[in-house]
């Protein structure tokens, strides 16, 4: 590293969740490398998040031309998922990490920052489904319960949902549906009732799997189909609505669905929407920079 650029601050943002994170440096306003890295979510499991996170930023100082061990030179946002929890968040505050100085907050937290630069909502729904606001300094989170507690309007509710009508579809005791042909064509199965053996003990994203079949089968007509599509509708613009009445200046969909559900908002949620600004990475280089300056 150059003689200058030692003495400014790089930061690091590291946007983190069950199954990835990703880390970018950040040097003089934009981002210089990008890294990725393992599940760096706490509460799932502490030591894996220190070393995912580790590696991704390891990575991300590499792609910007930098050595590995300047990492102690750094200073990091971390913007990860499970810190909502006390006991993860206690701990990884307690760890001897290897940056400069680190600063940590919730995914949805640097997300939200990362879409607007500053106060604002976000709506996620891709594997599963949250609200989340940050205004004037508090924050309000709605949803995010999990699957199939709470989740609705997410990928895997959607697959739920889709489960359900078909098989109500094929036992004659719900109306006709072509999501049966959907299920049966997406999981390679021969007959309907295979598919309680195939999900059983299944993960939430094996239920996403199904999820853009709803769209297409409501778009091709299916009554079944859009009535889903209806319900989970209504509660990402009940969601959205009660998000605008807490302050929130502008919303952001997030998420492998997001732009899937837009169609479907009435036009004051629609007025409330923007596109986000930065990706969540970015929104943890924001936060690093509001905490190392205070």
């Amino acid at each position: 590293m150059s003689e200058t650029k030692s003495s400014e601050n790089i930061y690091i943002g590291v946007d983190g969740g069950g199954t990835k994170c990703k880390a970018v440096v950040w040097i003089d306003g934009e981002i210089k490398g990008e890294g990725l890295g393992g599940g760096a979510n706490p509460y799932q499991n502490l030591e894996r998040a220190k070393d995912s996170i580790t590696n991704a930023c390891q990575m991300a100082l590499v792609d910007a031309g930098l050595k590995a061990t300047h990492l102690r030179d750094c200073v990091a946002g971390l913007g990860l998922a499970g810190v909502n929890i006390p006991g993860p968040k206690k701990a990884m505050e307690a760890w001897d990490h290897p940056f400069k100085a680190m600063y940590l907050t919730g995914d949805l937290h640097t997300a939200c920052l990362g879409a607007h630069g500053g106060d604002g909502a976000i709506i996620v729904t891709g594997t599963g489904s949250c609200g989340f606001a940050h205004v004037e300094g508090k924050d309000l989170m709605l949803g995010g319960y999990g699957f199939p507690l709470g989740d609705q309007g997410s990928g895997a509710w959607l697959g739920l949902e889709i489960l359900k009508a078909a098989l109500l579809s094929y036992d004659q005791l719900g109306p006709k549906t072509s999501l049966e042909e959907w299920v049966l064509e997406k999981y390679e199965l021969n007959d309907l009732i295979d598919s309680i053996e195939h999900m059983a003990g299944k993960p939430s994203s094996e239920f996403a799997q199904l999820a853009l079949g709803a769209f297409n089968t409501a778009k091709a007509g299916d009554e079944v189909a859009q009535k889903i599509i209806e319900v989970g509708a209504a509660y990402v613009n009940d969601l959205s609505l009660k998000l605008k009445e807490f302050g929130a200046p502008a919303l952001s969909m997030i998420g492998g669905i997001g732009f899937l559900w837009k169609p479907y908002l009435s036009q004051e949620v629609l007025d409330f929407v923007v596109e986000p600004k930065e990706q969540p990475e970015v929104g943890a280089v924001y936060y690093a920079q509001q905490m190392h300056k205070k």
